[in-house]
This record gives structure tokens, C-alpha cells and sequence, in this order.
């Protein structure tokens, strides 16, 4: 997607014209202590149910996303890359030049509503996170599960985000009438480590609550334990103390994804490396020297140890690149996962 394509006709405010076009974006700042350094571009986009690259190892075709950016600002995002596409920053830029497709609800009814439409399944924060701070102010989310529930459309949603619990009733009401699969990101429970890698996300026991609370109202929530970072959340006693949390919290599956490092987030993600543990930066260099994925026979180790010790906790993992999808008064059984899962969530 190009800046031609999501051009605009706004009248409250002037785009950059050197990078947006004359007419293509409103933009903004907000002076509060939440938004302060971030500044989001307005626009209104031509489309926004996007088709899934058929090169995609995804189990889903067809995507939302409100947002582009993410003041989620996560070191390892593979999404960075996708600044790029834009002339924006793929590091700071990326965490604090936020896109916002303001007629998202709109447009999407009117997508849903389209004969040419078939209903498919519809996977939302796959690429940057649908309930990152700017939802808190821009609230496109309610308008969007809104018209999802009102065509009884199939969908799904992962994130990193509590404000999820904000639109609870709506994603009961969804729930009655389609296939709602909810999953939160927990990659990791150590404080020290979240505060550095995620410092823009709600705190890992947060985000557990969100499963918690789900839970407490009937909707099935999964866990993806992503990203497992070599050498720093790997140990033994880490993964354990993090299922542990997980199935604590009363998750219906954790699916383990292992750190990878696509171009873009791979820059970003070694220079913090040098700057918060150099001394890692020469053995990650060999560890990921064939290209973006950690070592097969990594992945495998890690994803045998997160499943033995969901089976001793009581939780199942579920079918890679699929949240588990429910009905409150159904739940439906998905086969395990059988071997090292590869997605490009976030």
C-alpha cells in the first residue's frame, strides 16, 4: 500500500506536501501526556479489507487494519518494515509517525455489504495493533466490530492491548452470531526485560487480566507466547514461570512463536541488542545469519518445552496462525500444533 492509494479530501488540516501530496492527509499532535512525541496522519483510505500475500504462511486471507505505526514502539516488530513503503522511519518513526484511517467503520460496512464480498474470515492486529493508544482516542474499533457483528462476519483479533475490554459487550454480542476468536500477545513475564523491549505496551500481568476477565465472561482467550527472545526469555524457568501465568489466568491455548528478525526490525531490534546487552550482539549475529528465523532445531526445542509444560499446567496449544475461534456456549476443539510455528504476527 502507497500514499497514492490512501489519499484523502480533508479539510481540517495540511498533509507534508513533500511526502503526503497537497491534499493526501490530515495532520496532528495532541499535547497529552499519552500522545506527547507522537504525531498521526488523518487519512481516509479507498479500502480496508486487504488480501493476505498468497506467499503468506498465514491460515487467513484477508486482514484489517485501522493503523499503521504503533506507539506499542516494540523493539522486535517485523511490521517496521512497512514505514518503509511510506517514506517514513522504520525506528522512531515507526513508533511515533502513526497513520489513521478514519473512515475504517464506514468503509468497512460498506466492503462487508458488497455483493462481491463471500463473508471470509477476517484476522485484525496481524499487523500492528487495532487497540494500540490511538484507539483510545480515535475509537475505530467499536464501529468496526460493530459492522462485523451486523453481518455476521467471521473474525478475529490479537493484541498487546487491555483497551480490548472497553469493547467487550460488542464482542459478546459478535460472539452470538459468528466465529469470534480473541488471543493476546504474553511473550514473556519478566518485568525488567518488558520494560525495554515493549515500553509503549501495557505490562505482561495486564494483558493477562484481559485473558482473565474474557475468560470470566464467557469468551475462550488464547495466549501467543510471542516472541521467545534467544538468551534473554528462553530459560527453563522463564518459559515455566510464563505458562505458568498464562494458564493461571485461564487461557484456552499458548501457541510459542520464537523471535524472528525481518529487514527493517532486524536493524532496530541489534541496535538495542548493542545498547542493552552488547554482549549478545556477536552471538546473534551467528544465530540468525542464515536469514530472518532463528535455528529449526531452536524452534523446535522451544515449542517441545512450551507444550509439555502447557500439558502439565492444563492448557492445550492451539493450531498455528489461528486464534482459537468460539461461540460462549460452544466451544469448538482445535488439533494441537505438531511441530515449530513461523508466523509474522506481531
Amino acid at each position: 500500500m502507497r500514499w497514492e492509494n490512501l489519499t484523502s479530501d480533508s479539510e481540517h488540516g495540511r498533509a507534508d506536501a513533500a511526502l503526503f501530496g497537497a491534499d493526501a492527509v490530515t495532520t496532528r499532535t495532541f499535547d497529552t501526556p499519552e500522545f506527547r512525541g507522537i504525531t498521526f496522519h488523518e487519512i481516509r483510505a479507498r479500502s480496508i479489507i486487504n488480501r493476505v500475500p498468497a506467499v503468506s504462511r498465514m491460515s487467513f486471507q484477508w486482514t484489517v487494519n485501522p493503523y499503521r505505526g504503533c506507539s506499542h514502539a516494540c523493539v522486535y516488530c517485523f511490521a517496521r518494515k512497512t514505514h518503509s513503503y511510506l517514506d517514513l522511519d522504520t525506528g522512531l518513526g515507526f513508533d511515533s509517525q502513526i497513520v489513521v484511517k478514519t473512515n475504517a467503520p464506514e468503509l468497512l460496512r460498506r466492503q462487508l455489504g458488497s455483493r462481491r464480498w463471500q463473508g471470509e474470515h477476517i484476522a485484525m492486529g496481524t499487523n500492528v495493533d487495532c487497540y494500540q493508544r490511538a484507539e483510545g482516542r480515535y475509537r475505530l474499533m467499536p464501529g468496526i466490530i460493530a459492522a462485523l457483528r451486523d453481518h455476521a462476519n467471521p473474525f478475529s483479533i490479537l493484541t498487546k492491548g487491555t483497551l480490548i475490554l472497553r469493547d467487550l459487550e460488542l464482542i459478546e454480542q459478535a460472539a452470538q452470531v459468528t466465529d469470534v476468536g480473541i488471543s493476546v500477545s504474553v511473550g514473556f513475564t519478566d518485568q525488567e526485560l518488558w520494560r525495554t523491549v515493549e515500553p509503549g505496551t501495557p505490562a505482561p500481568e495486564r494483558r493477562l487480566d484481559v485473558v482473565r476477565t474474557l475468560a470470566e465472561h464467557g469468551i475462550g482467550c488464547g495466549v501467543l507466547m510471542a516472541p521467545v527472545i534467544p538468551f534473554l526469555s528462553d530459560s527453563p524457568a522463564q518459559l515455566r514461570a510464563t505458562v505458568r501465568a498464562i494458564a493461571a489466568c485461564g487461557a484456552t491455548s499458548v501457541t510459542p512463536l520464537v523471535l524472528h528478525l525481518r529487514p527493517g526490525a532486524r536493524e532496530w531490534f541489534m541496535a538495542w541488542l548493542g545498547q542493552h546487552h552488547p554482549y549478545l550482539v556477536a552471538r546473534y549475529e551467528r544465530f540468525y545469519a542464515e536469514g530472518s528465523y532463528a535455528p529449526k532445531w531452536y524452534q523446535r526445542r522451544i515449542t517441545r518445552q512450551v507444550h509439555e509444560l502447557a500439558e502439565e499446567y492444563g492448557i492445550g496449544p492451539t493450531r498455528a496462525g489461528m486464534p482459537r475461534r468460539i461461540r460462549p456456549a460452544e466451544p469448538a476443539e482445535e488439533p494441537p500444533v505438531t511441530g515449530p510455528t513461523q508466523l509474522t504476527l506481531l
